[in-house]
């Protein structure tokens, strides 16, 4: 995370350099000089984002030199194995597209469908407890 905050850092001080240069040689254009500053703005809170990561969780296995790859292995995520909701969500997001084109029929019938399938994907795995206990 270090590497990354000193190369965000670098971003930010070309862009703050640049801001200045620019605010100069075109006399206060806005328009330019307003993209410039929150360019800098951007790359200074993703640079402070990865400092204060690495001062929080320290360094990582892939920046030690000594680091390998098993170092880094484990568990990555939970993948559902048989959900109907993707194709669902899918499903909607063409329906809400295509009701863009050709009507608002179309379009809230997809925003139902998209809607509802992405609340069940939300909701697919949420504990609701033992069988037989009360919620």
């Amino acid at each position: 995370m270090r590497t990354e905050m000193f190369l965000f850092a670098g971003v930010a001080v070309f862009f703050l350099v640049t801001d200045v240069i620019y605010a100069w040689w075109s006399h206060q254009e806005p328009a330019g000089s307003a993209v410039l500053a929150v360019a800098f703005l951007m790359a200074s809170a993703i640079s402070f984002f990865f400092g204060r990561t690495y001062r929080t969780r320290g360094t990582r296995p892939e920046d030690r030199k000594d680091g390998e790859i098993a170092d880094r292995a484990g568990p990555l995520d939970f993948f559902p194995p048989h959900s109907p909701y993707p194709p669902a969500v899918a499903a909607g997001a063409v329906l809400t597209v295509l009701g863009i084109v050709f009507g608002l029929w179309l379009f809230l019938l997809g925003l139902g469908t998209l809607a509802g399938s992405v609340g069940g994907m939300v909701f697919e795995y949420v504990h609701r407890g033992e069988p037989g206990e009360p919620e």
